[in-house]
């Protein structure tokens, strides 16, 4: 027969490999704060390397707790605005714990609003090294270069895990027309001249509504639409999000 103790350093591992949690409203015995009624769910372990740091900075992998979100990483294929890939093998989207909770909410809101629909994510948590490639890659005049990617002096939002790009899908697995195509870089995608464009006919009544259905779910979420550019969602301010989380730097994180 097996003694306590001996019993104990076979389950523990077992228990931290198996995380996850509806709430954060107790510290556990691991250090991290845990609900009382908190679901396990085993988790696959990441192949990249930047999956891996990400874990490691105690990120959250959207899909391990919301499956049902699908996940399309724009930057780790050639369908972006630049036509390269920024992300290699990076193909999961992780974000940071806060910001995950209001995504769950935003999802629990769509349920209520149009049931069967899900979401899409084209971009979350973004490496340092990305954003500056990104930086480097667009070819414009200087003065005009954070228009379309932010300084990677200054970082993202996205570098800090506290951000999304996001599009609603259908019950038949169609992507909602907002008008403009994902990383769209003009006026037609700046929300506060949604109104504007859809009075000039230059977004139709489908459009319109649908920016404003993705609008509104996620203004209710507390999630923050950019100013240009009507996919991008945040959980927080850049200067929030600098003060409470680090900067995700690839070269940064020491390989186990």
């Amino acid at each position: 027969m097996l003694k306590p103790n001996y019993i104990l350093l076979i389950i523990f591992p077992i228990l931290t490999f198996f995380y996850d949690c509806a709430d954060q409203s107790e510290t556990s015995f691991t250090g991290m704060e845990i609900n009382k009624e908190c679901e396990f769910i085993a988790k696959e372990k990441p192949e990249s390397k930047a999956e891996k740091c990400l874990e490691r900075m105690g990120m959250v992998k959207i899909t391990d707790s919301l499956p049902q979100i699908l996940v399309e990483l724009k930057y780790s294929t050639t369908d972006n605005f630049i036509g390269i890939d920024f992300y290699g093998d990076m193909v999961n989207a992780y974000v940071q714990y806060e910001c995950f909770l209001k995504l769950r909410n935003a999802y629990n809101i769509l349920q209520t609003m149009k049931p069967g629909y899900t979401f899409i994510i084209y971009d979350a948590a973004r490496s340092q090294e990305a954003q500056q490639l990104m930086w480097d890659s667009v070819d414009v005049a200087p003065g005009i270069k954070h228009w379309y990617v932010a300084n990677p002096q200054s970082g993202s939002i996205h570098n800090y895990g506290m951000a999304i790009d996001i599009s609603i899908v259908d019950t038949a697995g169609n992507v909602l027309d907002m008008g403009t195509k994902f990383d769209y870089f003009g006026d037609l995608a700046y929300p506060e001249k949604t109104e504007q464009f859809y009075k000039t006919g230059d977004l139709s009544e489908e459009q319109y509504q649908n920016r404003q259905l993705l609008f509104n779910i996620m203004s209710q979420a507390y999630l923050y639409v950019s100013k240009t550019e009507c996919w991008h969602y945040s959980a927080a301010s850049l200067n929030y999000s600098k003060e409470k989380y680090q900067r995700f730097v690839l070269n940064n994180c020491i390989e186990e």
